[in-house]
């Protein structure tokens, strides 16, 4: 808030049973309804929608995009921003496998699974940013609309295409560091049938792009 930066926060709840649209009208009571913006949606329709839905009510030029139960920690907001400004970036993607980046809170095999999937993804498309799956960024606001508009995957491969997308379409993209920590409450659920789509779309976009 002392930044000097004018912003607002978005917060889309899609009919989550976990608490966080009342959270959210705490919120918004404290700091105002310019501060905190809650736009919540019926039901669970998809991370690609939520990024359409925020982007109707973002007034910014920039687009910070983060989970809202802190496995993203906001401190490093500011680290997006220096680096946007540093490099004129079109994009700053938070990074767990650079630097001091890291990952905490997973066992064993979630961490194996997410490095191979980084690795694999690193050898096939070549993409020239080193953490493809997270979804802790920064966006240039028309940058990322125009990205809405090429990407059609969904689940865990969405993140991936929007680099390799933003890669093809001649974006510059900047890295920071970020420490994940894992959700305190609730379950990741990572089974099977995710990490099949995620080889049928890692396939898709080899052969596409």
């Amino acid at each position: 808030r002392f930044s000097g930066i004018d912003f607002e926060i978005i917060i889309i709840d899609d009919g989550s049973p976990d608490g966080t649209q009342e959270v959210a009208e705490q919120l918004e009571k404290i700091y105002g309804s310019d501060k905190i913006l809650l736009r919540p949606r019926a039901s669970k329709l998809g991370l690609g929608t939520a990024y359409i839905h925020g982007m109707k009510h973002a007034t910014g030029n920039f687009i910070v995009i983060m989970d809202a139960d802190l496995s993203h920690h906001p401190k490093f907001i500011p680290e997006f921003i220096r680096k946007q400004k540093e490099g004129n970036f079109d994009i700053v993607s938070g990074t767990r496998y650079k630097g001091n980046g890291g990952v905490y809170g997973w066992d064993l095999k979630r961490k194996l699974i997410s490095r191979g999937a980084n690795f694999l993804t690193q050898v096939l498309l070549r993409p020239g940013a080193s953490d493809l799956t997270g979804s802790f960024r920064l966006y240039r606001k028309e940058v990322l609309q125009k990205l809405m508009e090429k990407c059609v995957s969904k689940g865990y491969v969405f993140q991936m295409e929007m680099i390799v997308r933003a890669r093809q379409l001649g974006y510059t993209i900047g890295e920071v560091p970020i420490s994940f920590v894992d959700r305190v409450y609730g379950e990741s659920k990572l089974g099977g049938n995710e990490i099949v789509s995620f080889l049928k779309g890692l396939l898709t976009l080899f052969a596409t792009t």
